[in-house]
């Protein structure tokens, strides 16, 4: 039987974008005094929206397994799953205010980042790969997973393991960027249903500065300013594509956006809060705003996808 309800573990991207809002929306509220509950009901919705993934994808595991195998071996799709584990820290973390589950939370999550990224980082270094298997997804596992894990232990208290984490996200960062940028240039084009994962490639350098600030104290310094400024830079070159990515119309994938286009204002609002003025409070207000208007046109667009019963891949198979 045809079955809509099995997610692909992609689906997990919607949760780091709406806790990037919600987490803006906390620093908003403190700097600007705007309204508190916004960011607490953008919370809710991420975190029911984990939960039901969550149980849906453990259901998937269970009653569909070949489908859940294929993807954990497919040479692009299975970094995705990395996004499980990422997206269950940043649940630990912005649960911790309403419950002492959040310290379980994050510890799973982070258990969990830990031994994919093992696995997949090996299962990479055996080779046999084509030059299209490697794409921006590839980020996930261990850059992104590293910068979340660092700052998700720096937010419980655990700084030195934060350091630890956020050298995994760095030298992952830099040593994948060539590798994947060589792809981009030199080997055919990303199809057009794949070409919203340049979204991912914007992700790292204003993800390791929100993990940066969240190591370090006082004023933003050289180097969270450096990652600042290369992070603004992807943003420019992610617009400037824009006509190409969007030529095969609007999909969940467009998620792969908003995780750094939620952690760009995050970056400049914690800026502003720890001294920056001028400019940096204009491009705060400014990304802050133009965040909320992707996310909730990209949240629209999801709704009405699941509406029309387009959202869920179909899976075929017997019980």
């Amino acid at each position: 039987m045809a079955f809509r309800w099995w997610p692909p573990a992609s689906f997990f991207g919607i949760n780091l974008g709406l806790t990037g809002l919600g987490a803006g929306w906390r620093i908003a509220a403190d700097l600007w005094h705007l309204p508190k509950w916004i960011g607490e009901a953008i919370i809710g919705v991420d975190v029911a929206i984990w939960a039901i993934l969550l149980i849906l994808y453990a259901a998937k595991i269970v009653w569909r397994y070949a489908t859940f195998n294929e993807e954990f071996h497919h040479p692009i799709n299975c970094c995705f799953v990395g996004l499980i584990p990422t997206a269950t820290m940043l649940v630990g973390v912005v649960t911790h205010p309403y419950t002492e589950l959040a310290w379980y939370i994050f510890a799973a999550g982070l258990a969990g980042q830990i031994l994919f990224a093992v696995h997949r980082t090996g299962t990479i270094w055996k080779g046999n790969r084509l030059p299209t298997d490697t794409t921006p997804v590839a980020y996930l596992p261990t850059v992104a997973g590293g910068f979340v894990g660092a700052a998700a232990s720096a937010h419980f208290g655990y700084h030195d393991l934060g350091v630890l984490v956020f050298g995994v996200g760095v030298f992952t960062w830099f040593a994948y960027e060539s590798v994947i940028l060589r792809r981009l240039m030199e080997v055919e084009r990303l199809p057009p249903p794949l070409r919203p994962v340049l979204g991912i490639f914007f992700a790292p350098p204003v993800v390791g500065c929100a993990a940066y600030l969240s190591l370090t104290n006082g004023q933003p310094d050289f180097i969270a300013k450096m990652m600042l400024g290369y992070g603004i830079f992807q943003a420019l070159v992610i617009l400037r594509l824009m006509p190409w990515w969007r030529e095969n119309g609007f999909a969940a994938s467009y998620w792969a956006f908003t995780f750094a286009a939620t952690a760009l204002p995050v970056c400049l609002l914690n800026f502003v809060k720890r001294g920056e003025s001028g400019v940096y409070e204009w491009l705060a207000a400014g990304t802050f705003a133009a965040a909320n208007v992707i996310i909730g046109a990209i949240f629209i667009g999801t709704v009405w996808l699941l509406v029309r019963g387009k959202l869920f891949p179909v899976v075929v198979g017997t019980s």
